[in-house]
């Protein structure tokens, strides 16, 4: 894995790449619908099942 690859992200910064608000990004992850891990105090979005999640959305009709 090269350096720069992160295996987790943070709340925040998964809302901004998901083009949706931090409350949104909280309020997904409570529904179970955006992946999360938690350490400690911190919830954590992993990268892996997060791009997982965005291939398999635009498979499945509206």
């Amino acid at each position: 894995m090269p350096d720069d690859e992160r295996l987790v992200v943070s709340v925040p910064e998964a809302a901004r790449l998901l083009g949706i608000s931090r409350t949104h990004a909280y309020e997904l992850i409570a529904r179970g619908e955006l992946p999360s891990i938690r350490l400690g105090r911190r919830i954590l979005v992993p990268v892996r099942p997060l791009m997982r999640l965005l291939e398999g959305a635009g498979a499945s009709p509206r």
